[in-house]
């Protein structure tokens, strides 16, 4: 619900070729307590009036010389940013009302005017048009915190990646079916072999020499989705030096907490000899 001040301080505008009407509407308006209230007999001022006031409510006469209310309305809606047309127009003619709502205006009010009805419709009005720009608001600012968290989340990823290439030989991940995505730094030259088989795979091609028992204790924690930390795992080449590697990985996964994957870092520990 909308509190009184909000309600009070709501921006109307009447319209209206008969000075009698709008003194009227003015003086209940001012005894209701609102405050921000204007007033034209000119409805060619209306579209101006609004773009640069905002109004949270046009009372609109639809009975005017020069351009009718409904004129207004299309006028109206070419510039109302929001989608929302705050318009409650005042009419004598019953035929009036239905077509004026097909027109786009939320309510009418009939003339001659029950004071006690125009109040009644005129917070009835407003208190919608609050709560619809509240939500509006609150649209706007929760779009905006996403878009900043998202350009946090971007840039904290750059600087994990950073980081870990400073900290690393190399960066890697892997996607839910262990074939990798992303991979940084010489680790072609370092393994010699495919990125596919660090995982475990085998290949035609790939060099022989490993350890067999930890590269299966490795693809053991990979297939339980377990993070390892500072893994270590070797092989033997063919001239007799050994090889020793070092991997730090954690399991992905998605909003749904759907395994996506893994990613994590190496370094080779010994160079060979």
């Amino acid at each position: 619900m909308t509190n009184a001040p909000d309600m009070l301080g709501a921006r109307i505008l009447i319209v209206d070729d008969q000075a009698s009407n709008v003194t009227l509407l003015e003086q209940m308006l001012s005894e209701a307590g609102y405050t921000c209230v204007d007033s034209t007999m000119n409805p060619q001022e209306v579209c101006a009036l609004h773009r640069k006031n905002g109004y949270d409510l046009i009372l609109l006469d639809l009975q005017m010389p020069l351009m009718d209310g409904f004129q207004v309305m299309e006028g109206l809606k070419t510039n109302d940013a929001d989608g929302y047309l705050p318009v409650i127009v005042l009419t004598a003619q019953p035929g009036h009302k239905l077509r004026a709502l097909q027109a786009g205006a939320r309510d009418f009010i009939s003339k001659p005017f029950d004071l006690v009805e125009v109040k009644t419709r005129i917070r009835n009005m407003l208190e919608v048009r609050l709560l619809y720009r509240r939500l509006e608001n609150f649209n706007t600012v929760l779009e905006r915190t996403v878009e900043e968290r998202t350009a946090e989340l971007r840039e904290s990823e750059a600087r994990y990646r950073s980081l870990t290439e400073l900290a690393s030989d190399w960066y890697w991940e892997q996607d839910e079916t262990g074939n990798f995505t992303k991979v940084s730094g010489p680790v072609l030259e370092m393994l010699g072999i495919r990125v596919a088989t660090f995982a475990g795979e085998t290949s035609g091609g790939e060099m022989a020499g490993w350890n067999e028992a930890e590269r299966e204790a490795l693809q053991e924690k990979i297939a339980a989705r377990q993070p390892f930390l500072d893994f270590v795992f070797s092989r033997t080449n063919a001239d007799g030096s050994d090889q020793r590697f070092q991997v730090s990985g954690e399991p992905m996964f998605d909003r749904s907490c759907r395994f996506i994957g893994y990613r994590g870092i190496g370094v080779e520990l010994t160079a060979g000899k």
